[in-house]
This record gives structure tokens, C-alpha cells and sequence, in this order.
């Protein structure tokens, strides 16, 4: 008997994953327009969110529900740690820390993790899947707008133990639907995937105040670079 939890979540989820992809600080990355500063504050967030998620993750590795996707392969917290190195330098781990939204984030995953274990497998795949999903695009977009060297700041986006992508995502599916869950307990795992798109989405929103302070410097300079250009000329043809 299957769950169908797998193609729950992904109808369940759709308004939610649009919403997320149309917060301005996620729409200007898609376009190319990438920060560093505002970057590397999201590596830090999600540094503290993936190795909660991660411990805890492996706290209920035999667990008769959640332990069906407990997939170590899939761990970010090392390459996060790499890409920290790369943006912070040797001491990042004295430099970052947890934004007010992130907190919010881990806070929940700790909760979970205490009382409902299962509703984990929401934060799971609204992650995990979506790391899977789209990171190598996001990884391209990355390093040309930040110009980054090929495997400088990106570790994230790579998933070493994972050979073949699209077969993973259909064994983790295939997890999913042969969950032993009422329908109750799905519905309730659907709306815990919502809220985290909801997490994520504060955490972006975050970033979109230093974004546009950001793009509103690199305009000024790129203004007052003509300005002073065109005084130059002016004052050469006299």
C-alpha cells in the first residue's frame, strides 16, 4: 500500500515553491544578480540549519518513519564548512552568525526533532530535494555572477556521493511513498513543508534589505565612474 506522500508533497507544496522563487531576494539571484556579502550570510544560515537538521536527522536514523530517508549522502554540513573557508577565511567559525529568521528556523527543527520526529521528513525534502533539483544551475549562476573559479565557494552544490541525481530523487521518492502513514499524518507532514518554504522565505526576505543597499552602492559608483569620466573628457576637448 503507498502513501502517495511523495506526490503530496509536491502538489501540496507547488503555491508555496512559486511564492519562495518570486521573493526579490531569490528572483534577482535567478537573474544573475548575486551579492557576496548577502551570499556568504546565507551559507552561514545555512550552516547552522543543515547541521541542526543533519544531528537530528541522525538522532532518528532507526526511526520506523523518518529512518526511511535517513540518507547521509545528502549531508551539507561539510561542504558548507568549505564554502565558509572560502567566503570568511580560515577563523569563519568566530565570524558567523545565526540571523534572527535562521534562529527561528533551527528552533523549529530542534522542536520537531523533541516532539513529532516524523514531521522532520518535511524539512528533508523541501531542502534536500531542492538542493538536488536545481543546484547546479544555482551553482552556474554563482560563479558568474560573483566570479567564481570552479569549485571555489560552490562545494554546497556538489553532492559527491550521489552519481546519478535523477535516480536518487526517485529512490527518496519511492521512500516516501512506502511510508506506513494514515493520511492524517501525511497531511500534517504537507503542511510542516509549507511552513518550512515559509522559513526559508523569511530567511531570504532578510537578505533583500543588504541586496539592495548593495546594487544601490555598485549604481552610485558606476555613476559617479561617468560622471567623473565625462568631466575628464570635458575638460580635455577644452
Amino acid at each position: 500500500m503507498s502513501s502517495n506522500l511523495a506526490a503530496k508533497l509536491r502538489v501540496g507544496t507547488k503555491k508555496a515553491h512559486t511564492m519562495a522563487e518570486n521573493v526579490g531576494f531569490v528572483k534577482c539571484f535567478l537573474k544573475g544578480v548575486v551579492e557576496k556579502s548577502s551570499y556568504r550570510k546565507l551559507v552561514a544560515n545555512f550552516y547552522f540549519i543543515y547541521s541542526a537538521m543533519e544531528e537530528e536527522m541522525e538522532k532518528h536514523s532507526n526511526h520506523p518513519i523518518l529512518g526511511k530517508i535517513y540518507f547521509p549522502q545528502l549531508n551539507r554540513k561539510q561542504t558548507l564548512e568549505q564554502d565558509l573557508s572560502y567566503y570568511y577565511g580560515y577563523n569563519w567559525r568566530e565570524q558567523i552568525k545565526l540571523s534572527a529568521a535562521g534562529e527561528t528556523y533551527v528552533q523549529r527543527i530542534r522542536e520537531l526533532s523533541a516532539t513529532a520526529p516524523e514531521m522532520l521528513i518535511a524539512h528533508s525534502y523541501t531542502r534536500y530535494l531542492g538542493d538536488l533539483s536545481g543546484g547546479q544551475i544555482l551553482k552556474g549562476i554563482a560563479q558568474t555572477a560573483m566570479n567564481l573559479s570552479d569549485g571555489q565557494g560552490t562545494a554546497f552544490y556538489e553532492f559527491a556521493d550521489i552519481t546519478d541525481e535523477k535516480g536518487f530523487k526517485a529512490q527518496y521518492r519511492q521512500a516516501l511513498d512506502e511510508m506506513a502513514i494514515d493520511d492524517a499524518t501525511g497531511d500534517r507532514i504537507v503542511e510542516e513543508a509549507n511552513a518550512a518554504f515559509g522559513l526559508n522565505m523569511k530567511m531570504f526576505q532578510e537578505l533583500e534589505g543588504n541586496l539592495i543597499k548593495a546594487i544601490g552602492v555598485m549604481l552610485f559608483n558606476t555613476l559617479t565612474r561617468r560622471r567623473t569620466r565625462g568631466s575628464t573628457e570635458l575638460v580635455t576637448a577644452e
